[in-house]
């Protein structure tokens, strides 16, 4: 079933205690749709300027990434961020932000792309996000992501948006704040009562955890010692859940399991090095080999 993202498409520079990548290919649709084609094929919608590298397009090559969506808008300029690791790495400063094209309007779903059956909108503005939703035709699932800006600054824009999709991912923090209650199964229940039928909470290097209705699931993280750069962990933990249940076209509480594991997968490798380089090298075996260590890993009698 047809996996469409929509998302930012930038040029990033990132310094950790590892190093400094600069001016490398970053965003949240970028590593959605990377990590998600080691799954299954993707659609692609996000608008750059004139000076995207056509170095970054050709990293596309190759994969089963469908960039009819991608627009390069005339005399527009491509997002940029620049942010820091410190410590723990668990949290990003950031230290530049130019929003550039995206401040502009949002880039339009091709029409060929409104059948998709299986929906990311990752992290921008909820009214922006209920547009794109507005331009689907009969998606099966849409799954959001959202943020604390969105959550203090448009409350109601974003309840607006979660009363339109199915699923959303969010971090512990935006849970907790979304939700008003600490504890994180009752913040979990609470989101759920402004729309969407389950949360996926993350909780960084502790995992993520599933609220639905019915039942309460909660995976740790792969234990990996090469965390070289965290950007894009998210998006790529998403990407793996949503490639996962568009490749079976399920999202029953079981598949929903399953799609976790497959994020918490995908997404260590996305942070054992800069950018998308480990995303690019890696492959649907590679993919194949860590899943079942993490299985092993989680069996017990």
């Amino acid at each position: 079933m047809s996996l469409l993202v929509t998302g930012t498409i930038g040029i990033d520079t990132v310094e950790t205690p590892h190093g400094r990548a600069e001016s490398v290919l970053g965003g949240s649709a970028c590593y959605f749709a990377f990590a998600a084609s080691l799954l299954t094929p993707v659609r692609l919608v996000g608008v750059v300027g004139e000076d995207f590298p056509q170095e970054f397009r050709e990293m596309f090559r190759g994969r089963p990434i469908d960039l009819e969506g991608l627009e390069i808008r005339k005399g527009a300029k491509t997002f940029r961020w620049q942010g820091r690791y410190v410590g723990d790495m668990n949290s990003a400063e950031t230290l530049r932000t130019d929003l550039n094209v995206v401040a502009e309007a949002p880039p339009t779903i091709p029409k060929h792309f409104r059948d998709a059956g299986y929906v990311f909108l990752a992290n921008t503005h909820p009214a922006v996000q209920r547009s794109f939703i507005e331009q689907l035709l009969s998606p099966k699932l849409i799954v959001c992501d959202t943020m604390n800006l969105w959550i203090n600054e448009t409350r109601q824009d974003l309840l607006k948006t979660l009363a339109l999709v199915d699923g959303i991912i969010l971090n512990d923090g935006e849970a907790r704040l979304l939700s008003g209650e600490s504890d994180l199964i009752r913040a979990g229940r609470e989101v759920l009562k402004f729309g969407p039928t389950f949360a996926v909470i993350k909780k960084g290097e502790h995992g993520a955890m599933l609220v639905s209705p019915d039942e309460v699931y909660v995976l740790p993280a792969y234990p990996t010692t090469r965390v070289v750069d965290p950007t894009g962990a998210g998006d790529s933990f998403a990407a793996g859940m949503m490639g996962h249940l568009a490749a079976i076209d399920r999202f029953d509480a079981a598949a929903l399991k399953g799609a976790m594991s497959r994020g918490a997968c995908v997404a260590s490798i996305t942070i054992e090095a800069f950018s998308l380089s480990a995303l690019t090298a890696a492959t649907p075996q590679t993919l194949a080999e860590r899943l079942a260590q993490y299985k092993a890993m989680l069996s017990f009698d």
